[in-house]
């Protein structure tokens, strides 16, 4: 694959408007965000949801506005739904999003491959969630975007790999430089992706300050970046310069030109061979 994928992660269950005044929070700010940044090359849309009073929320419906607002004005982005398990631990729950249907079914959903925890909270992936969520994706024909934090997720994508749950080719999205996973460093990075299967697709993202040098890695290395206020709410390791989503997606951009690197377009993202 010759254009590197720019992969939004602009709102996530975490960032609230008292952390930073950038972070979209409504749907209508979410919608109008990830146009923006559409507009940027932002190629795929990791879209978290939050209810009225600004919470995470699993539910379709709220899910149903947010995209059917990004697809009014930009029908070719990749639109990734969230089925993280930081607050929702009932199946029924998490894969609400699958069900929608038409025009405002989600192209691709989060599956992270194991637990883990955070530096406050935890992430809890039982093997059975993990698998029954792959299942429910493979039958309504949406492909899930791999969240790796360490080689034991990569492990079990490849065990399930070997049952036939996951078939590729594959997308992955390898998180670097979070408390109690891998780093963002060469060696890290190495250790997971060589045992990657050879039919995968992987973007290099980076947990507070190490958000840029996880994303150079990805650059330099992989096949794009995933970016965003999802991630990390500052320009710089210092926490100084506040950061949005838009200076985020043109910051990588500029990047990239200066590694000699260009981006797809969303349109010919969709022809890739993951999607």
């Amino acid at each position: 694959m010759k254009d590197l994928i720019l992969n939004l992660a602009p709102t996530g269950m975490v960032p609230t408007r008292n952390m930073s005044p950038h972070v979209p929070i409504s749907p209508q700010e979410i919608i109008a965000d990830c146009r923006k940044c559409a507009d940027l090359g932002a190629t795929i849309l990791h879209v978290h949801a939050r209810d009225e009073d600004g919470k995470p929320t699993w539910r379709k419906e709220v899910y149903a506005r947010i995209i059917g607002g990004i697809r009014e004005t930009h029908p070719d982005v990749i639109i990734c739904v969230s089925l993280s398990g930081r607050n929702f631990p009932e199946f029924e729950h998490r894969s609400d999003p699958l069900f929608l249907d038409g025009d405002l079914k989600p192209d691709m959903a989060s599956l992270t491959l194991s637990s883990l925890n955070f530096a406050r909270t935890e992430s809890v992936n039982a093997p059975d969630m993990v698998t029954r969520l792959a299942e429910t994706m493979a039958e309504r024909g949406i492909r899930p975007e791999l969240e790796v934090f360490d080689t034991g997720m990569v492990n079990y994508a490849n065990y399930l790999i070997d049952r036939g749950i996951l078939t590729g080719p594959h997308y992955f999205n390898i998180l670097l430089g979070n408390l109690a996973s891998a780093q963002a460093t060469p060696l890290h990075l190495a250790a997971i992706t060589q045992d990657l299967p050879d039919n995968a697709f992987w973007c290099a993202g980076g947990i507070g300050a190490a958000q840029l040098p996880a994303n150079a890695l990805g650059l330099l290395f992989g096949n794009g970046v995933r970016v965003g206020l999802e991630d990390f709410l500052w320009l710089d390791a210092e926490r100084k310069q506040p950061a949005t989503n838009a200076q985020m997606v043109e910051r990588i951009r500029q990047l990239g030109a200066t590694f000699g690197k260009s981006f797809a377009s969303a349109r010919g993202e969709r022809s890739i061979p993951f999607y």
